[in-house]
């Protein structure tokens, strides 16, 4: 008998899948296995940044603290955009490892909140068991 489980790369978008309502559902949160940039916004809405040092400290500053707390892996002063540290696995810090469903659902970035309409592949998704 074969399988229906569908095998996705996240670097292969032609593995993706057309999304669909109630997809996320039974999802393994590949998307959140992706690098993630985020603004300033994104980053006080997640309790990292607090808006007074937003108006306050320039955006490198802020990198470079944030770069030392290792909660990102890198900033683009051309775009103001940081990319968000992962684990070792390649997971989102935000992930819960048991549940694979966001611990920060509530205050996600808005790449999250907009995937998947906005991304590398708009109206697609990674669902689907990981390739290995």
């Amino acid at each position: 008998m074969k399988s229906s489980i569908r095998i996705v790369d996240v670097d292969r978008l032609e593995t993706w899948s057309k999304y669909r309502a109630g997809l996320c559902d039974s999802c393994a949160a590949n998307c959140c296995t992706m690098p993630l940039e985020v603004g300033l916004a994104d980053l006080v809405r997640l309790g990292l940044v607090d808006a007074f040092e937003v108006d306050n400290v320039e955006p490198k500053l802020i990198a470079k603290r944030l770069l030392k707390l290792r909660l990102i892996d890198h900033y683009n002063p051309k775009h103001n955009l940081f990319t968000m540290a992962r684990r070792a696995s390649g997971d989102c810090h935000f992930l819960d490892v048991k549940t694979r469903r966001c611990t920060v659902y509530a205050t996600r970035p808005e790449t999250c909140r907009l995937h998947p309409g906005k991304g590398p592949r708009p109206g697609f998704c990674a669902y689907g068991q990981k390739g290995r």
